[in-house]
């Protein structure tokens, strides 16, 4: 196997790269959250790993009901969410999904 690795050379520091890539996941978030819909942080705290060192392990809910077609939203109820967990150990990032709705019986 071959393998080749390229530099590209930017003009910021990693530092203000992570920094950078933390405040647009958040921008992102906050403006696809409306009316109760978007994104809702559940956990946000400092987590280590022997393997990755210190990072950061988030919880969040992604709210989906009124993004879903219509024929979608009259089978499953007004209260769908997914699940995201998190845990960023910068540049890695592990992420686990879940979904979650009341009721699980449909006719």
């Amino acid at each position: 196997m071959l393998l080749k690795e390229y530099r590209i050379c930017m003009p910021l520091s990693v530092d203000e790269y992570r920094i950078g890539q933390l405040y647009m996941i958040a921008k992102h978030s906050h403006e696809q959250s409306e009316k109760g819909e978007g994104v809702e942080v559940i956990k946000n705290e400092e987590c280590s790993d022997p393997v990755h060192g210190v990072g950061r392990y988030t919880e969040k809910r992604i709210h989906l009901s009124n993004r879903l077609p219509s024929w979608i939203q009259s089978v499953i109820p007004k209260i769908f969410y997914i699940t995201e967990k998190a845990w960023n150990y910068f540049p890695y990032t592990i992420t686990g999904f879940a979904h979650f709705y009341p009721g699980t019986a449909f006719i």
